[in-house]
């Protein structure tokens, strides 16, 4: 139970310290990355507490990873910084970076399910 209250609390910790300004907004796109969780339907059984979802799941593989860190890199490279921002909008890369974080997140939270490190 403590893990899929992480998936919401650490997500709100994230959007309250470095998206201050649009921390709902931010808040809502890192909660709604839990949907990556739809490609647990694929597995039999569809929920088994012993089971780590780190390379089991399609989207929990590591090349699903490699891609969801691109996402979070992307306003890091040339050519695709915008100025949206400035203008009171939240930028195309910037939200493409939003859902890559929360990818991350979701990741990381079930990585670290996988040690036990949370308690049932």
């Amino acid at each position: 139970m403590a893990h899929i209250a992480l998936h919401f609390f650490v997500p709100l910790l994230v959007a309250l310290a470095f998206y201050r300004k649009r921390w709902r907004l931010a808040c809502v796109v890192l909660i709604a990355t839990m949907l990556v969780d739809v490609d647990h339907l694929l597995a039999d059984p569809i929920y088994d507490p012993a089971r780590c979802s780190i390379g089991f799941h399609p989207l929990h593989s590591l090349p699903a990873i490699a891609v969801y860190l691109g996402l979070f890199l992307i306003p890091f490279l040339p050519g695709f910084r915008n100025h949206d921002a400035t203008a009171g909008r939240v930028g195309k890369a910037r939200l493409v970076q939003l859902i890559g974080l929360g990818l991350l997140i979701h990741m990381a939270l079930d990585w670290a399910d996988c040690w036990d490190w949370f308690p049932s």
